[in-house]
């Protein structure tokens, strides 16, 4: 495991969201996530990079074959429905009324949230080069952003 992913397993406040950055629609996430920063900041990790593959590995998602994403905040570890409602809603603002999606039952909440992941390729487009997000200045931003992923 590499030392990256290391430091995130000692960090208990760390902030962290492991995302498809292959994904048109994951990617156009990250960027509106960019634009609407929470406090603390989370970390935009692509589940393609070194540090992302390790984090799903550790929490028991293969990386070759994501079905979700991960929000890992502080002691929390997020996925589905239930990762995206929690973003949305650590934008702060008006968007904290997104918690009331959490009325739906999780069960019919999760079963779109698969079918959109199982279609996410077919249905929003693949990009070409893995999405890197831009690192805020003094950030020790997981990225790897030199690194190139081609798929």
């Amino acid at each position: 495991m590499s030392t990256l992913v290391q430091s995130f397993q000692i960090e208990a406040q760390t902030r962290l969201v492991v995302f498809d950055g292959l994904c048109n629609l994951c990617s156009g996430g990250a960027r509106w996530f960019e634009n609407h920063p929470a406090k603390p900041p989370f970390r935009l990790v692509p589940m393609q990079s070194h540090p992302g593959r390790g984090l799903l590995v550790q929490h028991g998602y293969d990386p070759d074959d994501p079905l979700t994403f991960l929000v890992l905040d502080g002691g929390q570890c997020l996925t589905q429905s239930d990762a995206w409602i929690h973003l949305i809603v650590a934008a702060g603002g008006g968007w904290r009324l997104m918690h009331a999606a959490r009325i739906i039952p999780r069960a019919w909440r999760d079963s779109v949230y698969r079918l959109i992941a199982r279609n996410r390729y077919r249905w929003f487009g693949r990009r070409q080069v893995c999405y890197r997000p831009q690192t805020p200045t003094g950030s020790n931003s997981p990225t790897e952003p030199s690194a190139r992923i081609d798929r």
